[in-house]
């Protein structure tokens, strides 16, 4: 039976896009041919987060319960998983699941995020789940983001509820469609520019740009979504050191183990609005290594059935130097004003005044035509809906349930014994 990537490179391309950062490295970790490569070695040492509150192998200690976060408009102290019908799965991720709910009072839909988490802390990620807590926490109504209506736990489970968009995700359309047409992929680039430039405003670094990122709206308006590598607290100047990302849009700052900034998010627009015009990222390659490489050392180039204007857009983005890459010097405003979005009226783009090229013409809530069979055709696990019975409840729970202390409100432990 022939290799999988010899008879079909796109599913194959597709497979690896599906599969997180960690889980990639581990598969070409146990390729012995792939790590002789000297640039995969370098990289493999340093696939593990480095930043000091990541790297220590024990996880802090429970916050005490003067400590706990104060979730503000988004608590719901009586939320809890029997409240909704769990209808479809959505979506997977390394931790849980993404599923249409309808809440039973409200009759409202949602799409919930659930994860598991045992499964958080068997990879040390309870970092990255409470920074994407905090983010979707700060996001005022920007209407190219997804909105958290509110966030609750079980002993054994986070649920982020969050706004429901079913017009499918870029990377879906980008599928079927093979590219864009270039006034297409221009609305769509310029408001994931928007977005991502509000998100800079409030010093956090999106960090994790790609297509299955980029959600379409009922309406054809992008909505970023997944904040689970976005970084807090990065001034107009400030780096950061975290090995994090998908492959194919990692910036060679990243891959080079050097301190990156905000302008990893405007090398990941380049390589997006690059895929969407085009078909594949930049430099891709299915031989990992080789990506790796082309990523660092190997010129752009630009084939010539694209505008001058993006021609000079993707360049300035896709600038392997990044302090001489578009947006390093005046961040989002460089971007906006760039001549390639000069037919662009900004206010009339935030006010959704525009109408999108695509109208992904959804019915209603129930219309899951958009979403990938591979997600939906999957049963809904009974367990999703369900707090854990007081007789299952382990020591491992009980570690799990008191290391999100500060998630949300967190019924006391003794209720769960």
């Amino acid at each position: 039976m022939k290799d999988e990537t010899i008879k079909s490179p796109l599913k194959a391309f597709m497979k690896q896009r599906r599969m997180g950062l960690n889980d990639f490295i581990q598969k070409i970790a146990s390729n012995s041919y792939t790590c002789k490569h000297p640039e995969v070695q370098s990289i493999l040492k340093i696939s593990q987060p480095q930043e000091p509150e990541l790297m220590n192998a024990n996880p802090s200690p429970p916050p005490s319960p003067s400590q706990q976060i104060n979730l503000g408009p988004s608590s719901n102290p009586h939320a809890k998983p029997s409240d909704f019908h769990f209808l479809k799965v959505i979506g997977k991720g390394s931790f849980g699941k993404v599923l249409l709910a309808r809440h039973k009072a409200e009759e409202q839909f949602y799409a919930v995020k659930v994860l598991q988490k045992k499964a958080i802390l068997k990879k040390k990620e309870e970092k990255h789940i409470m920074s994407e807590r905090n983010v979707l926490l700060k996001n005022v109504k920007h209407p190219f983001l997804v909105g958290l209506h509110f966030s609750f736990q079980t002993a054994d489970k986070l649920y982020f509820v969050l706004d429901y968009i079913n017009g499918g995700e870029l990377f879906y359309h980008l599928q079927r469609e093979r590219c864009f047409l270039e006034p297409r992929a221009r609305f769509y680039a310029a408001e994931i520019a928007s977005a991502l430039g509000y998100l800079h405003s409030l010093n956090i670094v999106y960090r994790d740009l790609k297509p299955e990122n980029i959600l379409l709206d009922s309406q054809g308006h992008i909505v970023l979504t997944d904040f689970g590598l976005c970084k807090e607290n990065i001034e107009h100047n400030g780096t950061t050191s975290t090995f994090c990302g998908t492959p194919e849009y990692l910036a060679p700052e990243v891959l080079h183990k050097q301190p990156y900034d905000r302008t990893v998010d405007w090398w990941c627009l380049g390589a997006v609005l690059y895929e969407m015009l085009y078909g594949l990222p930049p430099f891709y390659s299915r031989n990992t290594a080789e990506m790796y490489d082309n990523i660092l050392n190997k010129p752009l180039q630009l084939k010539p059935n694209i505008t001058n204007s993006a021609r000079h857009l993707l360049e300035g983005l896709l600038q392997k130097d990044r302090t001489k890459r578009l947006g390093a010097k005046d961040d989002f405003m460089e971007i906006k004003n760039h001549i390639f979005f000069s037919l662009i009226n900004w206010d009339d783009l935030i006010n959704k005044k525009i109408t999108p090229p695509f109208n992904p013409n959804v019915s209603g809530p129930s219309d899951l035509r958009h979403f990938d069979p591979e997600f939906t055709e999957e049963p809904v696990p009974n367990s999703i809906g369900k707090s854990p019975d007081s007789i299952l409840i382990t020591a491992s729970v009980k570690e799990a349930a008191e290391a999100f202390l500060g998630f949300s409100y967190a019924p006391p432990m003794d209720s769960f014994l």
